[in-house]
């Protein structure tokens, strides 16, 4: 069986009435009715109300916030914030840097360099760092003598200062935590690319460097960039070993001046001040060590919020059309 075709021309007055006939109307604009979420508005009321009332409380508090703003900037309180960016970098450095070595340590066929790293993890980081700060401080009392034969010799009070103390407590704590952080980033590269890399000759260690660790880097970077800033932070326990960083110099104020809890703010701030930089600075890190990971990059901050301010200056005021 076969279909009928109309054969009238299409210019034709039949055609044009059968067209007008068959044609359907136009459809209307559709008006989108957002739902309500009720709920949203009553939590953040609450959330809204509660801020208010910490507020209120603080200002009704027995504080002098006029100390806290001529403090913040004080030349004593300025230079106890550089020592704790100083001890912390140092820190940081020795850390990452002796927490590869035993990371390689301990992924190495060498039983007895795999079980030394195992033992250095398990110690430093079964014990607190201000037990550790507390060790080294108080050497002296085991080892009164320093005595490297042909080397060096001192006495070990003379040897411990505070700033000594504070970055070996520091870096030696924080290596055990960077050999497994690294240790994870290694493990994560395919083996097919060390074994691709021995078939063209190349040694383990140029394999190490060459293949292994820039791959690795991927996922090293974001947990070290927090492990960073919490070394900013735990920085402050070296107060026990009496090195003047940022929280012993505004404690050695607020005693003085009785602002306790002025100076303690002060603190406050400029360690808010310096994890939020060091925090930017990690997400830019990341971002770039991801441009090898992912399809397109995520938009920076600053990008989404011009995004946002885009869409919602370019929606229609009507309704939403079909």
């Amino acid at each position: 069986m076969t279909d009928k075709f109309d054969k009238t021309p299409a210019g034709s007055p039949a055609c044009q009435v059968s067209v007008s006939k068959g044609a359907t109307p136009a459809p209307e604009n559709i008006k989108a009715i957002p739902v309500r979420h009720v709920g949203r508005w009553i939590s953040g009321v609450v959330v809204i109300g509660l801020l208010i009332a910490l507020g209120y409380a603080f200002s009704q508090g027995n504080i002098q916030w006029h100390a806290v703003g001529d403090k913040l900037f004080d030349s004593t309180v300025v230079a106890g914030a550089g020592r704790t960016l100083l001890i912390s970098v140092l820190a940081m450095v020795l850390g990452v840097v002796l927490g590869v070595v035993l990371a390689v340590m301990r992924l190495s066929k060498n039983p007895v360099t795999s079980w030394v790293a195992w033992l250095y993890i398990w110690f430093f980081r079964g014990t607190p760092v201000y037990v550790q700060l507390l060790l080294w401080f108080n050497l002296a009392l085991i080892f009164p003598v320093l005595n490297i034969p042909f080397i060096y010799k001192d006495e070990m009070t003379d040897v411990m200062t505070p700033f000594m103390c504070a970055l070996l407590g520091l870096a030696l704590n924080e290596a055990a935590y960077m050999a497994e952080i690294c240790r994870a980033g290694i493990q994560s590269v395919d083996e097919g690319q060390t074994e691709a890399s021995h078939a063209l000759g190349m040694t383990q260690g140029r394999t190490m460097r060459r293949v292994v660790l820039p791959q690795a880097l991927r996922v090293i970077i974001p947990p070290t960039g927090n492990e960073f800033i919490n070394m900013l932070k735990t920085s402050s326990l070296v107060y026990a070993v009496t090195y003047n960083e940022l929280l012993r110099s505004t404690s050695q104020i607020g005693s003085t001046s009785y602002a306790v809890m002025e100076m303690l703010f002060v603190a406050s701030i400029w360690y808010i001040v310096m994890t939020s930089v060091f925090s930017v600075g990690q997400y830019y890190l990341e971002r770039r060590y991801a441009r090898g990971s992912l399809r397109s990059l995520p938009l920076t901050p600053l990008q989404r919020v011009k995004a946002n301010l885009a869409a919602f200056s370019n929606r229609p005021s009507g309704g939403v059309s079909a």
